[in-house]
Order: C-alpha cells, then structure tokens, then sequence
C-alpha cells in the first residue's frame, strides 16, 4: 500500500473505468486502491480489491482469516487451480 497505509478512494469517470480497466485491477491488485465510478456525475459503483473486501466490507470468521494467514506463512496461497487438485489427489491417496 502506499500513502502510509491510508487507503484512499479515487474518483473516476464510467468512460475512463471502461477505457483503462486493465491498469485500474493492476493498481487494485497491486497497492489495494480504491475507485468510485461515476456516471453523469453520479456516484455508481466502486471497484477494490477482493481482500480490501472481505477485510473491511464483510466481516469474515476468525477461522477463516486464521486459515488464510496459514496460507500465507506456507506459500499456498498462490497456488494454481491444477496445483490444488494435484495436493488433493495426494492427499487422498495417503488416505
């Protein structure tokens, strides 16, 4: 994150959200930005990170934040969707 952590919301136009999505998910991935959408000068939607989410609009259990702490600490986290059938079938299997 950048600006010592302070997230701050950005306001943007619908025709610059259409024209420059793929930078606007990169700045959201990246530095956890934050934008409002605007149409017509009203505001109409806002677009953050999926972890800003579930970290600050809903509130999630405990467990699963624990969870997802561990994941993190083991390097799961980012693990692809075939890497995780392959750690499934050998766990399975060691059944």
């Amino acid at each position: 994150m950048r600006k010592g952590d302070l997230k701050v919301t950005q306001e943007i136009s619908a025709l610059i959200a259409r024209t420059q999505l793929g930078q606007i998910l990169e700045r959201v991935k990246k530095y956890q930005d934050r934008f409002l959408i605007s149409k017509k000068g009203e505001a109409t939607a806002v677009i953050l990170s999926v972890e800003d989410y579930l970290k600050n609009i809903i509130k999630q259990p405990k467990s699963l934040t624990k969870l997802q702490e561990q994941a993190k600490k083991a390097g799961t986290n980012k693990l692809a969707l075939e890497e995780i059938d392959a750690e499934i079938k050998t766990f399975r299997q060691g059944r």
